[in-house]
């Protein structure tokens, strides 16, 4: 069913509460990577552009405890998004109260307001993530229409997503919500053949739901990260010290009878004595040597995806091939990266932090079709499951 859309409102005149997700690494004041920040700017410009008035609801970290306030404040988040919007912003310090009602009441058509970060509200008794039915309502007596743009929390059910849609007639996606449910829906329900998912990372119990789900649907899957090890072991083989999740090797057997050749485990690894970037390592084919750890996949691994991945109309990438951070063992992910950059006429969708940071290393997010600004939401709408955040959105 297809889903409103931020340009389906008519937004003239009209305060419109925008879902964004402006959880970006601060430190000391300074953001680390504006990618979200920029991501949200085309939905925020449609609003300002067509005569409404934004008021942007946002959260940043965990707010665990007073002190946390302070570090974790949308201030520096306002000052960027003025600066990228070449516009003041208006920042107010509260989320809820006399001067954000007022601060609210002063603006004019085209102004952009952004409250201070939602999780301040979950000090006294996780109202904002535990969707406090009285905070969703009042939250959403702000404003005439409300917009979801943010994707990276849509499977949670907040109050500043899903409680505040429950109280308006209305709601709409943002462009970048728009995107995320087009791309990752297409991917899952409707992908052109043939359909590659290369899935990474350290464990099986993390992406088991997106295998099960796409077993039936991809043409091949490749396994990468530390998860193989798991199916290692649940074949039968050595796996040294390699990282293993003993309670998912029957899972690991039923996942691989039920994919037959559908699966593509790693033939090599490249191994080394301890975790370690400076531990000396070697390639092996097949089992892990006693007191070796597996920390990437290896060369002849790094061909046969290649290989797979020739003529691919439709890829999904989530999560590393090897212990990424470190130098050493980086390879494997960014090969993979390689060869989804030069793919022709694919759709291409990463998701995951080191996925989307490999592609960015190598400059090939251009090339990429759809970068997801979602971790556990893209996974979870990989595993099929209904997001409430999206939900939560009228219908057309």
């Amino acid at each position: 069913m297809a889903k409103l859309i931020v340009s389906d409102l008519d937004v003239k005149d009209k305060k419109v509460l925008i879902r964004v997700d402006f959880n970006v690494p601060i430190k000391d004041g300074v953001i680390g990577d504006d990618n979200r920040i920029v991501a949200a700017l085309p939905t925020i410009q449609y609003v300002i552009d067509h005569g409404g008035k934004a008021i942007l609801l946002s959260h940043l970290g965990r707010v665990k405890t007073e002190e946390d306030k302070a570090k974790l404040t949308l201030k520096p988040v306002a000052q960027r998004l003025s600066e990228l919007l070449k516009k003041p912003v208006t920042f107010v310090p509260a989320t809820r109260g006399k001067e954000l009602e007022d601060a609210i009441a002063k603006m004019n058509d085209g102004d952009v307001l952004l409250m201070e970060n939602t999780r301040f509200e979950d000090l006294d008794g996780k109202k904002e993530s535990g969707n406090d039915p009285e905070l969703g309502k009042y939250w959403a007596s702000l404003g005439d229409l409300f917009v979801n743009d943010a994707f990276g929390t849509a499977h949670r059910k907040h109050a500043s997503n899903v409680g505040i849609a429950s109280n308006m007639k209305q709601t709409a996606a943002g462009f970048l919500m728009e995107k995320e449910i087009k791309f990752l829906g297409d991917a899952v329900d409707n992908p052109k053949h043939p359909f590659i998912a290369i899935l990474g990372g350290a464990k099986v119990s993390d992406k088991i739901g997106v295998i099960e789900n796409l077993v039936p649907k991809a043409d091949k899957i490749l396994i990468g990260g530390g998860m193989t090890y798991t199916f290692y072991a649940a074949k039968g083989m050595s796996i040294g010290n390699s990282l293993v999740e003993k309670d998912k090797i029957d899972l690991a057997k039923k996942i691989m009878d039920q994919a037959g050749d559908k699966l593509l485990l790693p033939v090599d690894s490249v191994v080394a004595p301890e975790f370690s970037n400076d531990a000396p390592h070697k390639v092996v084919e097949g089992d892990i040597p006693d007191g070796y750890m597996a920390l990437d996949i290896g060369p002849k691994t790094i061909q046969e995806f290649k290989d797979a991945l020739q003529g691919a109309k439709t890829v999904v990438w989530n999560g590393p091939m090897g212990v990424f951070e470190m130098s050493n063992y980086a390879e494997g992910t960014l090969e993979v990266g390689r060869a989804l950059g030069d793919l022709k006429d694919a759709t291409t969708i990463i998701g995951g932090g080191d996925s989307t940071a490999a592609a960015k290393q190598l400059g090939i997010a251009p090339k990429i079709t759809h970068i997801s600004t979602g971790g556990g939401a893209s996974l979870e709408y990989l595993e099929g499951k209904t997001l409430p955040g999206i939900a939560a959105i009228s219908d057309k």
